[in-house]
């Protein structure tokens, strides 16, 4: 009789820690499918977030290619006030100048050169800056691509540590119940 009470306590021993460990498996699973559920969602969001972002590029370059035309235009302008003001300086100065062993013609042709070499300086000044920005850009880019690529190989570190302490605990949990 003893031996029936006991083999009915072991069987609903069996029976508790069967149903134990399947809660303990519905919930896992209930854990990893929320956990699932809001990685998504980040996942979507960040989705979203970058075609937004993406949708904003040709606002960028049209702001970059209006930048640039407005520099050009402006120079254009400056070079073209500076040459009339050069105009009207000589106009007005021209007897002061007529005295000098200098003809006017080629006191004029210098002038023209000055201003020239004055509008080639701007444009290069600018040519300069342009390539200094787009260089600069270009480094964004590459650190942008280095820093994808770095967090791809971290991402992967943690999920290999991580899966590293899955094991060794279910190595340790395995080995205790068998002890």
């Amino acid at each position: 009789m003893s031996s029936k009470r006991q083999e009915r306590k072991e069987e609903e021993s069996n029976e508790t820690r069967s149903t134990t460990i399947t809660e303990q498996q519905f919930q896992r699973e209930q854990q990893q499918q929320a956990v699932n559920k809001v990685l998504d969602e980040t996942r979507d969001n960040i989705k979203k977030t970058t075609n937004e972002a993406r949708k904003e590029i040709p606002q960028y370059t049209q702001i970059v290619n209006d930048y640039q035309e407005n520099t050009i235009q402006a120079i254009r302008e400056i070079t073209d006030n500076y040459v009339e003001s050069q105009k009207d300086i000589l106009a007005n100065s021209l007897q002061l100048w007529s005295d000098w062993t200098v003809s006017p013609r080629q006191l004029a042709e210098n002038y023209g050169k000055i201003v020239s070499s004055f509008a080639d300086n701007v444009v290069a000044a600018t040519r300069v800056i342009n390539n200094t920005i787009f260089a600069n850009i270009d480094s964004v880019n590459t650190s942008v691509k280095h820093t994808k690529e770095n967090i791809k190989e971290l991402s992967k570190i943690g999920a290999n540590t991580v899966k590293t302490f899955q094991q060794v605990s279910r190595d340790n949990i395995h080995n205790t119940t068998s002890s």
